[in-house]
């Protein structure tokens, strides 16, 4: 699709995310941004273990496909996944962001694992010039969102997008994603009345 963006979206881990849960993210998201947007959606291999060995050379595969200008989104362990791989292999291709949705902080003060622990300088080895944005629902019972604030201190340049009200799939209402992804678009459904 010529002339559109690019948005690749990593889906989260589980048996069935794929198609059960992180479907109604991508599915927001490609609603929410209309046609001047591709939204790229791959299935993770064995999404139900998933691991930056399985995960790391398919993600990235489809970062080298991107244009310039793209941007990388990941949701829950995906995105956690995301920017491991961002981090120890940037793309050559210029992102315009990387957004991270609910995504467990794997290191001090997060959850323990030694596969997926980000470096202490993770804000430095990510792409220069992207935007980094982190969304996290404040009722996520998976991820707390405390990770949200570890994301924050480990990447400084982060906008830390604390959502009231949201639970780990964020109501799958990815409105404020979209909004970062393309500040000023037109929303494609009127604002919730009060």
């Amino acid at each position: 699709m010529t002339g559109t963006q690019q948005v690749l979206f990593v889906q989260g881990g589980g048996a069935g995310t794929h198609d059960a849960w992180d479907d109604k993210l991508a599915g927001s998201l490609r609603r929410e941004l209309g046609d001047a947007y591709e939204v790229r959606y791959p299935r993770m291999p064995h999404e139900d273990d998933p691991s930056l060995a399985r995960w790391g050379p398919v993600i990235r595969r489809e970062l080298a496909d991107l244009r310039d200008g793209a941007v990388v989104t990941g949701h829950s362990v995906g995105g956690t996944i995301l920017v491991h791989a961002l981090a120890e292999q940037p793309p050559q291709s210029g992102l315009a962001a990387i957004v991270l949705i609910a995504a467990p902080f794997v290191g001090d003060g997060g959850w323990p694992g030694t596969e997926f622990e980000l470096p202490g300088d993770l804000g430095a080895r990510l792409p220069r010039g992207a935007r980094v944005h982190v969304f996290h629902g404040l009722e996520d019972e998976i991820a707390p969102p405390l990770h949200a604030d570890l994301y924050a201190r480990a990447i400084p340049q982060a906008q830390l997008h604390r959502l009231p009200g949201r639970d780990h799939q964020l109501n799958n209402d990815m409105s404020e994603v979209a909004e970062a992804i393309s500040p000023g678009r037109r929303r494609t459904r009127p604002p919730a009345r009060p």
